[in-house]
């Protein structure tokens, strides 16, 4: 099911068929992109209605210097230019560097992509999607996927402060009114 929806994104599309190309170490597609285009396609809106950026993150802690990350971008940035959003790359192996003076607080580092997308700020969020190496469509999803199919948004009280989770709730609902949002 959520394939099916993801895939009428072109947008989606092109980035999971690239980015198996590009040497990204153990990569997933997630986050908001997932969640918003699930959010249109049921609301029968446009599927890149509201959707700023995609989150193409990875796991690389071989190589976890800002020069490695920034050369994967640059590579990123020219295999996606014709994506009408940014594609924000990240590796999750430095999240940590700099997560305190993004968010106001320090986390520990990250022990794999999956371990990070396990902390992502709503249960219908923590998603990620990728074609594997044997080019089967794949998903994690830590919560499952009934909030995300649902429009359900539900705190993930792993990582995220109340003021960080109320500012995307207070953005999505004024995008989605249709959302169904769980209180802190």
């Amino acid at each position: 099911m959520i394939q099916n929806i993801l895939l009428q994104n072109p947008a989606i599309q092109k980035v999971l068929e690239r980015a198996s190309g590009l040497d990204l170490p153990n990569w997933y597609l997630g986050a908001g992109c997932i969640a918003q285009t699930v959010w249109n396609y049921y609301s029968k809106r446009p599927l890149l209605d509201h959707i700023s950026d995609m989150d193409l993150v990875y796991f690389d802690d071989q190589d976890p210097g800002f020069e490695a990350e920034d050369e994967r971008v640059k590579k990123v940035r020219d295999a996606f230019s014709d994506i009408p959003v940014q594609i924000d790359l990240k590796n999750q192996a430095r999240v940590h560097l700099w997560y305190e003076k993004h968010f106001g607080y320090a986390i520990n580092p990250y022990k794999s992509v999956e371990e990070a997308i396990d902390t992502w700020p709503t249960t219908g969020t923590a998603v990620g999607v990728k074609y594997d190496e044997a080019g089967k469509f794949k998903v994690y999803a830590p919560f499952g996927l009934d909030d995300l199919l649902d429009r359900v948004v539900r705190p993930n009280k792993i990582q995220i402060t109340e003021e960080i989770y109320l500012k995307k709730v207070i953005r999505w609902k004024a995008c989605w009114p249709e959302l169904t949002i769980i209180p802190w």
